[in-house]
């Protein structure tokens, strides 16, 4: 799920504190925000908006962190709404519901796991790029020539 790589550059200390804050960004926002998952991303939006015109490893960290938000906060949403749904409008509990709900508390801590070791990783200076997300954020954060 996670992999580091050799960096195009070795980045400086000030780099690697900004771009692991952009992980504990979104950690400290799901501690905040927990109940409306909205916040996460929009904690990480600022942080990556502040950090765009930063260098490139500061913006590819940023990046990555808030593409995985966008994920989450579809799957957290959902639930969310999904949950509301059935406790204001007495829909059934179904297995269907327990099993999205599972699966989203999974991919939950996966993702806080991961974010964990990557806020650690890159405030070492090591990149790491997490499985899918890495691949797009290749594709969107391109360095400056």
């Amino acid at each position: 799920m996670i992999r580091t790589e050799q960096f195009i550059y070795t980045p400086r200390e000030h780099e690697e504190e900004a771009a692991s804050n952009s992980y504990v960004m979104s950690m400290v926002a799901i501690i905040a925000g927990l109940p409306l998952p909205i916040f996460n991303l929009i904690a990480t939006l600022i942080f990556y908006l502040g950090n765009r015109k930063s260098t490139f490893f500061v913006r590819w960290h940023c990046t990555q962190a808030l593409l995985s938000q966008f994920t989450l906060v579809i799957l957290n949403s959902t639930a969310f709404w999904w949950t509301i749904s059935i406790i204001f409008w007495e829909k059934s509990w179904d297995n269907y519901f327990f099993a999205y709900l599972l699966t989203v508390i999974i991919v939950n801590i996966a993702e806080f796991i991961a974010t964990i070791y990557t806020a650690v990783q890159t405030r070492k200076g090591i990149h790491v790029a997490w499985w899918f997300y890495g691949t797009l954020t290749n594709l969107v954060c391109k360095p400056r020539i």
